[in-house]
């Protein structure tokens, strides 16, 4: 008897990597700026209710991203990026709607999220790999190629990574993403990582993941990242998809409206 996941998938459209249906993502936030028990107690004494604000980060949102195709995701802080590239990772559960993702995701959604500060470099790429789904013996056909990817100084891949530094940290990182050969892969601002030479490296190997016809959703501030790799973009608002489409012209686009600080004619009331 089928799973009603399994159901699910088979209404996947082949062609497809991720589908989103009408996805909405509601969250409250607690306003209260001390939370102490102390406040907690007085204020159950009083009978009065915790502040909150109900943040809608994502609002009724369908989207089709094929296989093979590179997806980038602009606007700016609160739009809704991150809260969406969680939900497509499986982190955040929608509110209403559903998301139906076909393929194994590798995801990059904060520098070093899942790493064990006390434990080496070398042990966190183990549980990065077995946290991708892999075996352990695939898991070491792959740790000398991130080692190497990596480039860290001499005997640093096998001290604590609380030892490192924020890009040390971010190369490690990145380079167990990357190299856990995905079928989808979620970038968010990972591209940022490192010094100048890593991050041309890591340029050349997101290249190579486009050639490999791997699905790649990227959330960039660095818009000529996103016209460089990207072959479809989308711009969030409030929540709200303004825009799909060719990355050069939305981009034209989204500058304008960060320059003059007016969403276009035909979107001012969404």
């Amino acid at each position: 008897m089928q799973s009603e996941s399994d159901l699910e998938q088979e209404m996947l459209d082949s062609k497809l990597a991720v589908k989103i249906e009408e996805l909405s993502i509601t969250y409250k936030i607690n306003l209260e700026s001390k939370r102490t028990l102390k406040n907690a107690v007085m204020r159950a004494s009083k009978g009065q209710k915790i502040k909150t604000k109900t943040v809608e980060a994502v609002k009724n949102l369908s989207l089709e991203v094929p296989h093979g195709s590179v997806l980038g995701i602009v606007g700016s802080n609160g739009a809704g990026k991150s809260t969406l590239m969680r939900a497509i990772a499986g982190i955040l559960p929608p509110t209403s709607g559903r998301i139906l993702v076909n393929g194994k995701i590798s995801t990059l959604l904060a520098l070093g999220v899942g790493f064990n500060p006390a434990l080496s470099g070398r042990d966190n790429i183990i549980l990065g790999g077995l946290a991708a789904g892999l075996t352990r013996e695939e898991i070491e056909d792959k740790t000398d190629s991130i080692i190497e990817f990596a480039a860290l100084p001499d005997g640093f891949i096998d001290l604590p990574v609380r030892t490192y530094s924020s890009g040390m940290y971010g190369r490690v990182a990145f380079s167990v993403a990357v190299n856990m050969t995905p079928d989808i892969l979620l970038l968010d601002e990972a591209l940022s990582a490192g010094d100048a030479a890593f991050k041309e490296k890591s340029f050349e190997r997101m290249r190579e993941l486009c050639k490999e016809a791997r699905t790649i959703i990227i959330v960039s501030h660095a818009l000529q990242t996103v016209i460089d790799l990207c072959d479809t973009a989308i711009w969030m608002h409030k929540g709200n998809m303004l825009q799909k489409g060719k990355p050069e012209g939305l981009v034209e686009d989204y500058l304008k409206f960060l320059k003059v600080g007016l969403l276009p004619t035909a979107l001012e009331d969404v």
